[in-house]
């Protein structure tokens, strides 16, 4: 069976990736900054600011699948962690694209992570496509860049995909892990207008489409993972606290608390728009939750 590497393979995605992609019969490695880090699966270090890889790791690999990258709304948005942020994503990919052609490997495909950020930190009615422009804010040119360094191989033959991913929605971690302690104390509340699209995805369906783009040679370029419903910030977290049979009875959080406490790091929070998925589908792509009411009934009682 062929050999998946997985870059930000102990992440939130990653490690739900990982183990979906060993179930679905593939071998999986990793690549990790950590040396000694703890896994059930292979790990190769690599450090992409110090130009540094175990060689083995892509010699070995059929496919490569790039996540890494710095915590977007890990802290605030210093200049310092903006640079961070792009560079963590960008200079790593081509880190590894260079690395590829060095030492002459053709890997069958190069698949990146990206995001719906792609599309600014904008709150429209606009459903956006793949064929739409990249935003010129900060999030847009993140994106952008990544996709675009994903995308320049050396070898023509090596197929390219960047996976623009929404809010991924898991059990335990990520945005739901967060939402979930208030909301079960009574204490949640939509955040600012709470008229924000919030394009989410289950985890699982995440997993699939990451395992299509491997398997289907007609996954190239770029494709929103979402799913079909669309919510907004205030429709989501009144899903979730009916999930767990809870009341939202608290005002929305004005949206100027939360610009204090996170700075420009605010926006991602405040705004957002929605994205289509009929690309995905329309490569054969069949969505196991595409309700909110089923995706939460699954990761909340499974």
């Amino acid at each position: 069976m062929a050999t998946v590497l997985v870059t930000g393979g102990t992440g939130l995605v990653g490690r739900h990736l990982c183990k979906h992609l060993k179930n679905a019969g593939y071998d999986v490695a990793i690549l990790s900054q950590v040396r000694y880090n703890k896994s059930e699966f292979p790990i190769f270090y690599w450090n992409w600011k110090d130009q540094e890889i175990d060689e083995i790791a892509l010699k070995t690999s059929d496919f490569i699948i790039h996540l890494a990258g710095a915590n977007i709304a890990g802290q605030r948005w210093s200049k310092k962690r903006k640079e961070l942020l792009i560079d963590s994503r960008v200079k790593s990919t081509q880190f590894l694209q260079n690395k590829l052609k060095e030492l002459q490997l053709s890997p069958k495909a190069f698949i990146t992570a990206s995001a719906t950020g792609y599309y600014g930190m904008v709150t429209t009615d606009t459903v956006f496509k793949e064929s739409d422009p990249a935003s010129t804010d900060f999030l847009g040119e993140i994106c952008s860049q990544w996709e675009k360094a994903g995308a320049e191989v050396y070898d023509p033959r090596i197929r390219t995909a960047q996976i623009r991913t929404g809010i991924v929605l898991t059990a335990k971690d990520g945005a739901l892990g967060k939402m979930m302690p208030p909301i079960k104390l009574g204490m949640g509340s939509p955040l600012g207008s709470g008229k924000q699209k919030m394009p989410w995805i289950h985890i699982e369906d995440l997993c699939n489409i990451y395992q299509l783009a491997l398997e289907n040679p007609e996954i190239y370029g770029a494709f929103n993972a979402v799913a079909p419903e669309m919510e907004t910030n205030k429709s989501l977290t009144k899903a979730i606290a009916k999930a767990v049979n809870r009341s939202i009875v608290l005002p929305n959080v004005p949206g100027f608390v939360l610009k204090i406490m996170f700075g420009e790091m605010a926006q991602i929070l405040l705004t957002g728009s929605h994205a289509s998925s009929q690309k995905i589908q329309d490569r054969g792509f069949k969505f196991k939750f595409p309700s909110l009411s089923g995706a939460l009934n699954d990761l909340l009682h499974p």
